[in-house]
C-alpha cells in the first residue's frame, strides 16, 4: 500500500512542535542559571552586610552598656546624699549586703518585689551568659599609703572626701566572664562575694584565672582588648586592657 506523504501544512505544524519543545527546554535552563546567578548575588550581599550588622549590633550593645554604669552611677549619687556622703565598696557597705542590692531604692527602674534580679541596668547585653545578673564588679581596693602597689580587700563604705581625683578613679568596671567566674543567679549565691575588684590579679591584663585571684574585670568586652568602666564623677568610658593600672582604682592618690 502506498503511503502518503506529510502536507506542507503538517510539515509546518510538526516543525513548530519541535521549535516549541527546544524553545521550552532553552528557557528553562536559562532560568536555572538565572536562579544560581540571583543565588550567589544574595550570598555576595550576605557576606557584606553581616559584619556591617554584627558592627552594628555590639554598638548597640556597647552603648545600652554605657547607659546601664551611668544608671547605676546616678544610684550610687544618691546612696551617698543618704549615707553621709559614703559609697558601699567590696562586698557590701558593712551591712552584708552586696552594692547592688543597697543600690535599689535609688535607681530610676524600681525592682519588682524587691528582687535586684528584675533590674535589668545589672545586665550588660554582651554578657555571654544571659543567666548571669550582675555582670559589673566594684572597686574594693584600699591601700595603706600611696606607694602601696598590693592593697587590700575593704568590706566598709568610703566617704568621697577622701578621693581628691574623682575623674580619674573607677568605681564600676565590665564583669570577666569565664570557667573561673561565678555566675549570680540569685541574692543568696555565694559568688556575689567575689564581685570585687582588689587586687592586681583582678584587673583587665592579667593572665590568672584563679577563682579567688584571678581576673575578674574584663578583658575583651564591646571591643578588641578592653571594657566600659564607671568613674566616680560618674563619667563611663572604655578602657584597653593594657592601659588599665592600679592607680585607676586607687582612692587617695
Amino acid at each position: 500500500m502506498h503511503k502518503r506523504g506529510l502536507t506542507p501544512l503538517e510539515i509546518k505544524m510538526c516543525n513548530r512542535k519541535i521549535s516549541d519543545r527546544v524553545s521550552k527546554r532553552f528557557l528553562t535552563a536559562f532560568t536555572l542559571v538565572e536562579l544560581l546567578v540571583v543565588v550567589a548575588i544574595i550570598a555576595l550581599l550576605m557576606a557584606i552586610l553581616m559584619p556591617v550588622l554584627r558592627k552594628a549590633r555590639e554598638q548597640g550593645n556597647d552603648a545600652i552598656c554605657k547607659n546601664n554604669l551611668r544608671q547605676i552611677g546616678m544610684g550610687a549619687e544618691l546612696y551617698a546624699e543618704a549615707w553621709e556622703s559614703q559609697i558601699p565598696r567590696g562586698k557590701g557597705g558593712g551591712t552584708g549586703e552586696a552594692w547592688y542590692q543597697l543600690f535599689m531604692p535609688y535607681l530610676a527602674q524600681r525592682p519588682i518585689d524587691d528582687d535586684y534580679r528584675n533590674v535589668k541596668i545589672y545586665r550588660c547585653p554582651s554578657y555571654p551568659d544571659t543567666e548571669q545578673t550582675v555582670c559589673y564588679v566594684v572597686n574594693g581596693w584600699e591601700f595603706q599609703s600611696k606607694t602601696d602597689i598590693v592593697g587590700r580587700e575593704t568590706q566598709e563604705p568610703t566617704q568621697f572626701s577622701v578621693c581628691h581625683n574623682l575623674a580619674s578613679t573607677i568605681y564600676l568596671a565590665d564583669n570577666e566572664y569565664g570557667p573561673w567566674r561565678p555566675i549570680i543567679r540569685r541574692a543568696d549565691d555565694n559568688g556575689w562575694r567575689r564581685y570585687d575588684v582588689w587586687q592586681p590579679g583582678h584587673l583587665s591584663n592579667s593572665n590568672s584565672e584563679d577563682y579567688t585571684n584571678g581576673r575578674r574585670v574584663a578583658r575583651d568586652r564591646h571591643k578588641d582588648r578592653g571594657c566600659n568602666s564607671l568613674y566616680l564623677d560618674w563619667h563611663v568610658e572604655w578602657i584597653a586592657a593594657e592601659k588599665m593600672t592600679i592607680n585607676m582604682w586607687r582612692f587617695k592618690k
